[in-house]
């Protein structure tokens, strides 16, 4: 048998994460030991990982291994985000570039539209994180617009409007006009500018 003078991992990542996955190394189930879980921050499906999600990933199974070897109930929940209106600014992108524009499309035909583009990212992404040999939880993948946990966040907003925690009331917001929706200040990319005011005498 020759041997490549140059290391070629594909070949053996792939047949040792497959032979990982059969085995079942990263399902987990409570019993008597101590748990140790943690809850991926999912990755917006607004394109695919870049350098950060890997340094972040990478740490997560780092802890996630170690807790294994520790003996403990170690458990990676895996998981997209929605990421709405990220999301929703790369869905009109692409229609802009297929000559098709938002206002065109009633809330279905745009809904099928980014369904799509979440099936097709969401779907990258996973794949990834396999490629990067993640030790995560497949059975327990969830994406935040899921049923469950759509219904889940409704449940906590009524429950908190009818506490009085939350309420309406009139607010400065950020506004986006491209857009027309509100942004929190971490979407804002702030600006400092020198504006020269001309007072004019209107007597």
């Amino acid at each position: 048998m020759e041997l490549s003078k140059n290391f070629e991992p594909t070949a053996i990542e792939a047949k040792w994460y497959q032979h990982w996955l059969d085995k079942g190394y990263f399902f987990s189930t409570p019993d008597e030991r101590e748990p140790y879980t943690i809850v991926i921050p999912p990755p917006n499906v607004t394109g695919v990982l870049h350098m950060g999600h890997c340094l972040n990933n990478t740490i997560q199974d780092i802890l996630i291994r170690k807790a294994r070897m520790e003996g403990k109930n170690a458990c990676w929940v895996p998981g997209t985000d929605h990421a709405s209106i990220a999301t929703e600014a790369k869905v009109v992108q692409m229609l802009r570039e297929k000559g098709i524009t938002k206002s065109q499309l009633s809330r279905e035909e745009f809904l099928t539209y980014a369904w799509e583009w979440k099936e097709k990212y969401g779907g990258i992404i996973l794949q990834q994180l396999k490629k990067l040999g993640c030790s995560l939880d497949w059975n327990r993948t969830a994406f935040t617009m899921d049923d469950d946990y759509y219904k889940g966040v409704i449940q906590i907003f009524v429950r908190l409007y009818n506490e009085g925690i939350i309420y309406r009331g009139l607010r400065m917001v950020n506004w986006d006009p491209a857009s027309k929706t509100a942004l929190s200040d971490e979407e804002v990319i702030f600006k400092k500018l020198t504006v020269n005011y001309t007072l004019f005498n209107t007597r």
